[in-house]
């Protein structure tokens, strides 16, 4: 009976903290660790620190490629690309976005790339739902794919002492979520009425062309050179990340001396990657002159810190709990999973509607699948699954592209979930998660 008040408790943390939004997950999953720890006496658990360690580091750089304008040019030469060939963007702002989010370990670009898809789309005759619904979705796969993105740096650093890297976690997310991006995007290529033919949709256009937009400022003279250096830099360390984890011979290997015993150890990928990154941040800064205050109070920096707070709290609470319920919990449910793999893809699924967080809902859920004896196979391959948080319209992405869509054709709806992302959302991550699920099985068993 105590298992279900505990289990009741944890969930009724999650979703005050959900629906308080920001950093209000972390908090409120305090307050119940404090309730587990001090009134029902359990384990206290812990938070995981090296994933901690490395998504702050990882952070870290991409808020000094920021302050130094890396960000602002990668957007840019989307946009240019895009309204280049504006008969194509329902298909390309997709993979554009995609390849974006990929290569950046962050959504924060999106939100400066909607309204270039939305823009682009108007002006072509063609219904901004199409690109929009399904370039949100490209970003969250977008976002699991990318090695240095939050939820695949959790990942690694999970997956750790089951001896699967990142090179493994790529082979098998990048394609599976290529795939479910391709299929999300054929989902609503033809969806709905064309824009000429939809006379409220067209009405709005017409009144949205009359009005002059703001075009977006380009970095030119050294400011330009300076954001092209700082991106040239972050990607750079991209590949000594993936370069390292390929390779794991390329790690270096030291001595110490313990107990007056020369013991020799190797560093390990968690740490290699925040060394990495902090020395990618450390170059921009000097040679590409990002300001370090203009870092900090960057939106990367902000939207960083509350993801570390919501994972520290929610990870910890569930850490709590699962360490004083593990014989019941392992009992009960490892049958069923091992019976049924879909069944812990599902529960990934179900958790990120309830977090708003890819990285949360894996340093919550995986740790559980580690302790039941699933294999890698199994925990990568349903990896492909913690995209959702498209599932209820209240996601920071699904709500900027309705306000950017000044058609209205990109609608939450009257009932709630049958708003313009469900269907790409749902096609893309079924199919994605399947696809991931195979590869898994036959790259890593």
């Amino acid at each position: 009976m105590l298992l279900w008040v505990e289990l009741a408790l944890l969930l009724l943390c999650i979703v005050i903290g959900a629906r308080l939004g920001g950093i209000g997950l972390g908090t409120i999953s305090g307050l119940g660790l404090v309730i587990y720890v001090f009134a029902f006496r359990m384990p206290p658990g812990g938070p995981p620190g090296t994933v901690l360690g490395m998504i702050i580091a990882v952070i870290t750089a991409l808020a000094t490629m920021q302050a130094a304008g890396g960000l602002d040019f990668l957007v840019e030469v989307a946009g240019k690309f895009l309204a280049g060939r504006p008969r194509q963007i329902t298909f390309l702002a997709p993979l554009v976005t995609y390849i974006l989010v990929f290569a950046s370990g962050t959504q924060h670009v999106v939100y400066a790339l909607l309204p270039v898809i939305a823009e682009v789309s108007r002006k072509a005759g063609i219904r901004p739902e199409r690109p929009l619904s399904a370039s949100v979705i490209a970003s969250m796969n977008g976002l699991i794919a990318s090695p240095i993105g939050a939820a695949a740096v959790a990942l690694v650093g999970l997956l750790a002492g089951v001896n699967v890297g990142l090179p493994q976690i790529l082979l098998v997310i990048v394609p599976a979520t290529l795939v479910g991006t391709l299929l999300g995007t054929l989902s609503v290529a033809w969806r709905g009425k064309e824009l000429a033919d939809d006379p409220e949709c067209a009405n709005r256009a017409a009144a949205v062309a009359t009005t002059a937009t703001a075009a977006q400022p380009v970095l030119e003279g050294a400011a330009r050179r300076r954001a092209i250096g700082s991106c040239l830099v972050f990607l750079a360390a991209i590949v000594a990340v993936v370069g390292i984890g390929l390779f794991p011979g390329a790690r270096p290997v030291y001595e110490k001396l313990v107990e007056g015993v020369t013991e020799t150890g190797q560093v390990e990928m968690g740490r290699a990657i925040m060394i990495i990154m902090l020395a990618a941040a450390g170059v921009i800064m000097v040679f590409f002159k990002a300001s370090p205050e203009v870092a900090v109070k960057g939106s990367i920096m902000k939207g960083g810190l509350v993801a570390l707070i919501s994972i520290l709290g929610v990870s910890w609470m569930g850490s709590s709990f699962f360490e004083g319920n593990q014989a019941a919990i392992v009992g009960s449910i490892s049958g069923a999973i091992r019976s049924h793999p879909w069944v812990f893809a599902v529960g990934l699924f179900a958790l990120s509607v309830l977090l708003f967080s890819q990285a949360a809902t894996v340093v919550t859920l995986v740790p559980v699948g580690l302790a039941l004896g699933l294999p890698a196979s199994l925990l990568v391959g349903a990896y492909a699954a913690v995209n959702g948080i498209f599932f209820l319209p209240t996601y920071g992405t699904v709500l900027a592209a309705v306000s950017f869509d000044q058609t209205g054709s990109t609608r939450i709806g009257k009932y709630l979930l049958n708003h313009s992302f469900m269907r790409p959302g749902l096609v893309a991550t079924a199919s994605g998660t399947a696809v991931a699920l195979v590869l898994g099985r036959l790259l890593l068993a």
